[in-house]
């Protein structure tokens, strides 16, 4: 893929996110999810990605542990007409930045 992925930092994302058209996609294996998520977050693996499932209008802001692998995802979604960007610095920018991460069980998180 050679598509060209805009690239947001966590404020960026958050404001994006702040509004009712955007969503968080986290493409983390399952047990990088288990240890910890954003709680607006929705999962699917990047293995399980299938872009033409985005059929709402809308940003999503595609997120991983590093932003490797969401960068990947992002260039996907763009390609299949989804106005994809990926989160700089995954995860770990995430959690640097004071935004809390919870297990499913509700209990705090960490970044796998």
């Amino acid at each position: 893929m050679s598509t060209a992925v805009p690239e947001v930092d966590v404020t960026r994302a958050l404001a994006l996110l702040a509004g009712s058209d955007a969503r968080l996609l986290d493409v983390r294996e399952d047990d990088e999810w288990a240890a910890g998520h954003a709680s607006i977050a929705r999962h699917m693996r990047l293995g399980d990605l299938d872009p033409r499932q985005f059929t709402e209008s809308g940003t999503v802001v595609v997120t991983c542990r590093s932003g490797n692998r969401s960068r990947t995802a992002a260039a996907a979604l763009v390609d299949a007409g989804v106005d994809a960007v990926n989160l700089d610095g995954g995860m770990l920018a995430w959690a640097r930045a004071g935004q809390p991460l919870v297990r499913d069980d509700g209990m705090p998180g960490t970044v796998a």
